[in-house]
């Protein structure tokens, strides 16, 4: 918590904003006007707003505005057809899209559909049909350096596709921008060699720099050993002509000498999935890489995991990299890198330092300059577990840490942290924890079974983190959830497949594994609650400022048993300038707003399926409302309830 002067400074707002009820009293017109221009609202992913209109002492009287439907999806059975895009705000529309490939153009602040360009991408083999959001570009002058513009494509919308299309719209009219590769559309699947269906999806949105648009994509987990290379491709942002790719390869490795036959690239290689971040000033583009595959056998992966699970500075111009840092050594856990690197300015006493913040799913945080990747807050190397690695296992003895506590939003466990609801269940969680092997973060996999604790979700996964840049605090949303992986050797992977039972296989490979979240009988995660948690940290002392358990059991338990536990959580906050956090992610359906100051939450709005999705909030107009906006479209794999709303909420004076 903050300190005394500090709530008693806040304690009036406090009293006034847990009234509830609606808002009495004129909107303000006295603050700034702000859009949602960047998937992360600004080019430094910051996820924070100048807006100030919605208060702490105001934020209770939030009404629904509007609601947009975007189309649900036909999707085969046991996909989950996901709607968790945050939408874009930029010259006054807004853009948004959903899995399969739609995109439209709304007004922002009544949900008129302006336009929408529909593409129905090839589902096969995709696991999750998702699109988490679209890129804005608009030509600085009215005629790039390589020819006219089109006049029709001065300004552009930017998407990707699971089925590895990129494709180039018009803003004004959605239409395809005609000189963008084959009439407005880029098959990224070109230059990969043999590409399966599923082999390669875009599910997060590109970045443009330096006249570029730069991206890497999503490569199938733990299916096989022969798939695509993890190649990051910077393309011209008018022609999609290729203008340099940069393969992860160990240094003195080159895809020349080492890609198969006929091939460009080394195939297997780290990839990144999650939204990558410019920093054109510097001339940067920050990397967050996966693990190089299998995720969880690493006995053959040889010196490809030098550049995997770790953040990467490439140089804009020409794809080298700059700097590299590795957040886990010989990442056998799937704890690659999920999350947008966040850019800010580091405050420490007179000097201000280029700073780049990094979620990890293991629950750490990293604080690096980001000129040189040093970190500005101390890491260390600890000694972690190696007991129970399979056989021919090069683990790392160490991994690094960071040395602040408040940098570390994981959860130890040990078996008394245990729970259920009743002594029957917790008894069950009680037998699967004595099953498998824990001795702590980063135990190894093994044919006993691991528990993995943060599970394969991560304590933070593709949401990332919001900062308030003024005032140096950082809000991270956690999941607190262990998951039991265990390693199948490849004679009874085969007989398991056989057998029509479900297993992943990692072709190729000495093991298959399973992979189930720990839960009691009762459908609980076994360990102790909260399961999820917001939380916001000051940078300025490298301490927790508080941390308060997110979300209830409503819309996943019957009534009476709506508990206020804090639940697993998929998406990321927002922070505005009059201090209040917005978030939804929970597995109840509601949208929320919390004080950044103290961590009390003021104000829920209620959503008509599943928030696994970031909220952007946004002011056009001087005269005109400040919205709050997410998309509620719900999550298979959490078992909240499928949707295909876009919503909004605004203040109304009476």
């Amino acid at each position: 918590m903050g300190d005394k002067r500090t709530m008693a400074m806040w304690g009036g707002v406090l009293l006034l904003a847990g009234c509830g009820g609606g808002y009495s009293g004129p909107i303000d017109t006295s603050g700034p006007t702000a859009d949602w221009r960047f998937y992360g609202g600004d080019a430094d992913a910051t996820h924070y707003s100048p807006a100030t209109q919605i208060t702490t002492a105001n934020v209770a009287g939030l009404k629904p505005a509007w609601t947009y439907h975007i189309g649900k999806l036909d999707v085969p059975e046991g996909v989950s057809p996901t709607f968790e895009a945050t939408p874009i705000v930029a010259d006054g529309k807004m853009f948004v899209c959903s899995g399969l490939g739609k995109v439209a153009a709304v007004d922002p602040e009544t949900g008129r559909e302006i336009w929408a360009q529909n593409y129905k991408a090839d589902a096969t083999n995709a696991y999750l049909i998702n699109c988490r959001g679209v890129t804005y570009y608009r030509d600085p002058a009215p005629a790039p350096a390589n020819g006219p513009a089109p006049a029709e494509c001065v300004s552009r919308i930017l998407v990707g596709s699971i089925d590895g299309r990129l494709r180039a719209l018009d803003a004004e009219t959605g239409q395809p921008c005609a000189g963008f590769g084959d009439k407005g559309v880029l098959d990224l699947t070109q230059g990969l060699g043999p590409v399966q269906p599923g082999d390669y999806a875009i599910s997060s949105p590109p970045v443009v720099v330096d006249g570029k648009i730069v991206l890497g994509g999503r490569i199938p987990d733990n299916m096989r050993v022969d798939v695509p290379a993890g190649v990051i491709r910077a393309f011209d942002v008018h022609s999609g002509k290729l203008a340099w790719a940069w393969n992860p390869l160990p240094p003195g490795v080159t895809d020349t000498a080492n890609a198969p036959p006929g091939e460009p690239y080394v195939r297997a290689t780290a990839n990144s999935w999650a939204p990558l971040t410019a920093d054109p000033a510097r001339n940067l583009i920050f990397v967050p890489t996966g693990n190089a595959g299998p995720d969880h056998i690493g006995i053959d992966r040889g010196n490809r995991d030098y550049w995997s699970s770790s953040v990467v500075a490439l140089d804009a111009r020409t794809g080298q990299p700059r700097w590299r840092f590795q957040t886990v050594h010989h990442d056998v856990w799937d704890y690659d890198v999920p999350a947008q690197p966040l850019l800010f300015d580091l405050k420490q006493g007179s000097r201000s330092i280029p700073a780049l913040a990094q979620a990890t799913k293991q629950g750490h945080i990293f604080i690096l300059n980001r000129e040189t990747g040093e970190p500005l807050f101390p890491v260390e190397e600890r000694p972690v577990p190696q007991a129970g690695a399979l056989p021919g296992e090069k683990l790392s003895p160490t991994q690094p840490f960071p040395k602040d506590p408040a940098m570390i939003v994981r959860r130890d466990m040990t078996e008394d942290d245990m729970w259920g609801f009743t002594f029957w269940d917790k008894g069950k969680c009680r037998d699967l924890f004595r099953s498998a092997n824990w001795e702590g973060v980063f135990t190894p996999p093994s044919t006993r079974g691991t528990i993995f604790f943060p599970s394969f979700m991560g304590v933070n996964n593709w949401g990332g983190m919001a900062i308030d840049p003024v005032n140096q605090v950082l809000v991270v949303n956690t999941t607190q959830v262990p998951a039991i992986v265990k390693m199948v050797p490849r004679k009874e992977t085969d007989a398991m497949l056989a057998r029509g039972e479900r297993l992943l296989p990692s072709f190729g490979t000495p093991y298959g594994n399973t992979m189930v979240p720990m839960l009691s009988p009762l459908g609980a995660p076994c360990v102790r609650p909260p399961w999820g948690t917001l939380l916001a940290i000051d940078l300025k002392t490298r301490r927790k400022l508080w941390e308060v358990p997110l979300g209830t059991t409503r819309d996943l338990a019957p009534w009476p048993m709506w508990l206020k536990l804090g639940v697993p959580n998929m998406g990321g906050a927002v922070v505005t300038a009059s201090g209040v956090v917005f978030i939804g992610a929970a597995t109840d359906n509601f949208l929320r707003a919390f004080d950044i100051r103290t961590g009390r939450e003021l104000w829920k709005g209620r959503l008509p399926a599943g928030g696994q999705a970031t909220p952007v909030t946004y002011r056009l107009k001087q005269d005109g409302r400040q919205y709050v906006a997410i998309a509620a479209g719900g999550h298979k794999y959490l078992g909240t309830k499928i949707g295909d709303s876009l919503v909004a909420f605004a203040l109304e004076p009476k």
